[in-house]
């Protein structure tokens, strides 16, 4: 076994892949989300249907997604961008305890300081309220609703990105099936939680407009979630047919993983 001063050693370029994964993905989140819908816009101006906004802002978020899924450090670190989607591989066997840990903490930090760089390039308009530094809250239902929201898609995110990735057929396909999860749920789910999945997408926001309503929901529902995915996925598969953690294994980046496609 390895020890742990070792491993960090050798695996410190995922983990800052993974921070500037989830960094990306919030700077994405920010600029278009003020773009179609900070009132003075002239892009929100143009577009007055806020349903039709709303499924512009999935569709960027969604290839947005896709496109740190498939790039170079993606295709290297995993791609979770997810403390939910760590801890769910952690949990099926496949990530060393001390992987998980730096995961989770450089996902926290690099969603924060992509929002904090995004905030400096937009100004003042972040903070209008129809933006709010990208915040997620309860919609009009409450947390009930948004904790059991939230609940429903990160099972349903985590659920298919087991079948796709461990399918060696779908793996190739694994990004645009999560992508196209991540667009989906922006259009149709975001009036209930407002679409996070993600503990540390929800930090990044909440922190610097100082917003922690219902943050529990956001802290928990996407765990809850997406172990209990696995725990369907290992029952009606078997825990042997996960083969790695990471999103996407059709290429030749190295693996830090327990990998069951190199073996």
């Amino acid at each position: 076994m390895r020890a742990p001063a070792e491993i960090l050693r050798d695996h410190w370029p995922e983990y800052l892949m993974e921070a500037a994964g989830l960094g990306l993905f919030m700077v994405s989140a920010a600029l278009v989300t003020t773009l179609l819908e900070y009132p003075h816009s002239p892009v929100h101006a143009a577009i007055p249907d806020p349903v039709v906004r709303r499924i512009l802002i999935g569709l960027c978020m969604g290839l947005t997604a896709i496109g740190i899924i498939y790039s170079p450090w993606g295709k290297r670190s995993g791609a979770h961008l997810n403390p939910a989607v760590t801890a769910t591989f952690f949990r099926l066997g496949k990530i060393e305890r001390i992987d998980a840990l730096c995961y989770v903490a450089a996902q926290c930090m690099g969603g924060l300081i992509g929002l904090v760089l995004a905030a400096t390039v937009i100004g003042m308009a972040i903070e209008h309220p129809a933006v709010n530094y990208v915040t997620t809250v309860p919609g009009s239902g409450g947390a009930a609703v948004a904790f059991v929201a939230e609940f429903a898609i990160s099972f349903g995110l985590m659920l298919v990105v087991l079948i796709v990735s461990n399918t060696k057929s779908l793996n190739a396909w694994t990004g645009l099936f999560a992508g196209g999860l991540v667009a989906t749920y922006i259009s149709l789910e975001a009036p209930f939680s407002g679409m996070s999945m993600n503990p540390a997408r929800t930090f990044a926001s909440a922190l610097p407009a100082n917003l922690w309503t219902a943050f529990w929901v956001y802290l928990t529902a996407p765990l809850v979630g997406m172990l209990s995915a696995a725990e369907v996925y290992v029952r009606v598969a078997g825990a042997r047919r996960v083969l790695c953690a990471k999103l996407h294994h059709h290429n030749s980046a190295r693996c830090i993983f327990r990998c069951g496609y190199m073996a």
